[in-house]
């Protein structure tokens, strides 16, 4: 079942921060997520979080585009079929993670 990508007002200005060719590649990443964004616990793709560097990530999962060195962190609306956006950020040791955290309160 094909997700709706939706992005928090942070995110979007997350994305802004980068190129117009880096915008492409993120958004294509969450594109091709969003036709199966599901924990791969549940047979999807995501990469749950769980308890990262002490913060409590539960319901959160990541995209990771290694060679961009960017981490997406999204979380799934499971009573509509929503992925929404909650952080784009470089992948610098767990400073994504605190964003994500301090966000998804």
């Amino acid at each position: 079942m094909m997700y709706e990508p939706k992005m928090t007002r942070e995110a979007e200005e997350d994305l802004e921060k980068f190129n117009k060719s880096q915008r492409a590649q993120i958004v294509n990443a969450i594109n091709r997520f969003a036709l199966n964004p599901l924990p791969k616990t549940e047979g999807g793709h995501g990469n749950p979080l769980g308890n990262k560097y002490g913060l409590n990530l539960t319901g959160l999962s990541k995209i990771t585009l290694k060679k961009m060195g960017v981490r997406i962190v999204y979380k799934i609306i499971r009573t509509e079929t929503t992925m929404q956006i909650v952080v784009i950020a470089a992948r610098a040791d767990e400073e994504v993670y605190k964003i994500a955290a301090k966000r998804n309160k």
